[in-house]
């Protein structure tokens, strides 16, 4: 019986141990589903549908992962001998069948049934990962909470082809007693496809140079309405016949804020936001920025390319000029390639790609094609890339003479032997049906010594000396014997023109494009010896033309001055007449510029009087005038930055003992549009060294004397 009791025992805590397992599958579903449910509530839709999915295929996918319910009672078993020394590693045996245990097993099995049955397990070791898991969802819960009190926006409304955003206040809309509503037609301007709409707040949110026109309602008739725009511009609204209704229009191309007057009295400040036409944005994908077309290449480029705007395009064209000749004489020739898409001004994005024929442009070897891509948007913008670059090379120009003699060039003659090579591997190939198959490859062989030998005299100006010494490193300040040896260090640390990292010879620009070289002519070496001269030639021509550009990066172009002395008056020359020679005066007169912030900064004192809850005198209250026609200023140019900063500011020039909350407002304002003060003159701070190496040079002069 005590057998039986002990088994109960270890399927009880295997049952536990699964419940605690589901449970924390269960949080941990919770989890991931709040996050989901939150980042597309806010960010996406307001909706709590992602994260309701989320929970069920959270939670399948992580029972499936840790598959609770394939615990066994062997392993709650090996739990407990490990966890409870008393067991005396015995639990085990109350799981084998009494029949097939020998008598010290019966014995060792019934004292550990007796043991387990008064041992009291505790649920620290199962609920651990439980309670982790509570805690993980405790703080995603107020984190998310916290959140949505800093970032919620009571409404967000965008149209669905981003056309217009409509933000709605994050304070109701305060009214005059006598307004019972507004309803304001918009029109969109005309480069964008979209019909009138209506909107029922004040505050507005619009595109650029869009027509509004109020219709404002009113409970009982008055005399007179109008709109006041930045406190500056007024607009008189008509009346109906009943006196009820007020209706104007108006266009609006900047941002600003704006009241309503009533019979004289005026509202709260209501924002004019006013989003700007952004221009068309191009990204191209191909070509690179500088493209080299070798010989044998195929003289075509293809260009990808993608437009985006936010309305739409109605035009895209390349602009392509083709360079040809050389120095003083070189000629430009404009082209303008259209794509084959039509651009109607509907659609907001284009995939371009043209095919452009280089010889159709009547390019020749050695000329230049420099291209950009503009766009021009239903708004009339216009935008354009970055110029791309495509040369074809001249071969004939290449392996010429012409620049190959420089005086002051660093670059040796022997480097100038590749042409040499270029000229012999393509007479072999068209020798190559003229003399035999052993023949044609002793060829090539020689013609890859050749190149090994030109490489490996290359490789000397980069410090390498000979072919096993190319990429070897220095490691010997590794060996902590070497830690005092003041050669290795020295040749370590020093200009070392043995090395090939540490050769100071050339310029580091230079001494890359020479590695590049090294790189080719090792590429065409190796085509070489595997009897393959024409697929050497590339890699040959693109070491030699490397070095032809070194040759010239090697020259320097200086342009002559000469002075131009004003034409002299024979008449006066030589007469000695200096009654008209008079020294130069230069009389200036420096005014202090006017601190425009000084207001701003007057206005902060007497707001720190106002918290201590001090009565404005006259002085005070002009000076709060002035601020509020700067922060007026400001407001106009950000509404939604300043507009309700001077509505509080407005609230404390009105009243005799204005909130804490309208104060701080208006003060975080003003320290915001403060810029930061310049630092007045100081004498400079004592040394560290408390003006002792001051007082050494000083003794130091004296006994010089």
């Amino acid at each position: 019986m005590a057998e039986q009791a002990g088994l109960h025992k270890i399927q009880s805590l295997r049952r536990r141990w699964v419940t605690y397992q589901v449970l924390e599958a269960v949080l941990f579903a919770a989890y991931a589903a709040l996050y989901v449910g939150a980042i597309t509530y806010y960010f996406i839709s307001p909706k709590l549908l992602w994260g309701i999915l989320t929970f069920p295929i959270a939670l399948s996918l992580i029972l499936l992962l840790r598959k609770p319910w394939q615990m066994s009672d062997k392993k709650i078993a090996a739990f407990l001998d490990k966890e409870y020394p008393e067991l005396q590693e015995s639990t085990q045996l109350l799981l084998i069948p009494a029949q097939q245990q020998n008598t010290l097993q019966q014995l060792a099995s019934a004292k550990a049934a007796e043991t387990l049955s008064n041992l009291k397990v505790s649920h620290k070791p199962f609920a651990k990962k439980l309670a982790v898991a509570f805690v993980a969802l405790l703080v995603a819960t107020g984190f998310i909470w916290a959140m949505g009190e800093l970032f919620y926006v009571d409404q967000i409304l965008y149209t669905h082809d981003r056309d217009v955003a409509f933000c709605a206040p994050e304070k109701p809309e305060v009214l005059l007693p006598q307004v019972k509503g507004v309803h304001i037609t918009i029109t969109p301007p005309a480069y964008i496809s979209r019909t009138p709409f209506t909107w029922d707040k004040f505050n507005i949110t619009i595109n650029e140079n869009a027509s509004l026109r109020w219709d404002v309602k009113t409970n009982v008739s008055v005399k007179a309405l109008s709109l006041i725009f930045n406190d500056v511009q007024e607009l008189k609204l008509q009346p109906s016949a009943d006196g009820k209704e007020w209706v104007g229009s108006k266009q609006l191309s900047k941002p600003g804020f704006y009241q309503v007057k009533v019979d004289g009295k005026l509202s709260d400040l209501y924002r004019i936001i006013v989003l700007k036409d952004a221009p068309p944005v191009i990204h191209i994908k191909t070509p690179k920025t500088y493209t080299y077309i070798d010989a044998g290449e195929v003289q075509r480029v293809n260009i990808s390319a993608t437009v985006d705007d936010d309305h739409g395009i109605i035009n895209a064209q390349l602009v392509a000029t083709v360079a040809k000749g050389r120095g003083e004489g070189v000629k430009f020739t404009e082209y303008k390639i259209p794509f084959a898409e039509e651009f109607r001004g509907q659609k907001t994005k284009y995939d371009l790609a043209k095919l452009i024929d280089l010889p159709s442009l009547k390019m020749e070897p050695g000329d230049e094609l420099y291209f950009y891509l503009q766009a021009q948007d239903t708004y009339h913008q216009q935008s354009r890339s970055d110029v791309f670059k495509v040369s074809i090379q001249d071969t004939a120009e290449l392996l010429s003479m012409t620049g190959m003699v420089a005086g002051s060039s660093l670059k040796p003659e022997f480097f100038r032997s590749e042409r040499q090579i270029i000229i012999d591997a393509e007479q072999l190939l068209k020798d190559k049906d003229s003399i035999s198959a052993e023949k044609f490859n002793i060829r090539s062989n020689n013609l890859a010594i050749d190149q090994k030998l030109l490489r490996l005299r290359y490789g000397k100006f980069l410090g390498e000396e000979a072919e096993d010494e190319i990429g070897k490193g220095n490691n010997d300040l590794d060996n902590p014997e070497d830690f005092s040896n003041a050669k290795k260090i020295l040749k370590e640390y020093t200009d070392d023109h043995d090395n090939a990292d540490d050769a100071g010879l050339f310029e580091p620009t230079i001494k890359a494009q020479l590695k590049a070289t090294l790189t080719e002519m090792w590429k065409a070496e190796l085509q070489l010896r595997l009897y393959k001269p024409a697929a050497a030639l590339p890699f040959a021509y693109k070491a030699l033309r490397l070095l032809k550009d070194l040759q010239q990066k090697s020259r320097a172009y200086v342009a002559k001055t000469a002075y131009n002395p004003p034409p002299l008056k024979m008449e006066k020359r030589l007469s000695g007449e200096l009654d008209k020679v008079t020294s130069p005066t230069d009389k200036q007169e420096i005014k202090a510029t006017a601190d425009r912030q000084a207001a701003l900064r007057n206005a902060v004192a007497v707001l720190q009087d106002l918290k201590k809850g001090m009565i404005l005198n006259a002085t005070q209250k002009h000076i709060l005038q002035l601020a509020d026609q700067k922060l007026s200023e400001n407001a106009s140019a950000q509404p939604g930055v300043y507009l309700q900063a001077l509505n509080a500011m407005r609230r404390v020039l009105a009243t005799s003992a204005p909130k804490r909350t309208d104060i701080e407002l208006v003060e975080r304002a003003i320290q915001k549009s403060l810029s930061p003060l310049k630092p007045a003159p100081t004498s400079a701070q004592s040394p560290a060294d408390m003006g002792l190496s001051k007082q050494y040079f000083k003794n130091l002069k004296a006994l010089n004397r």
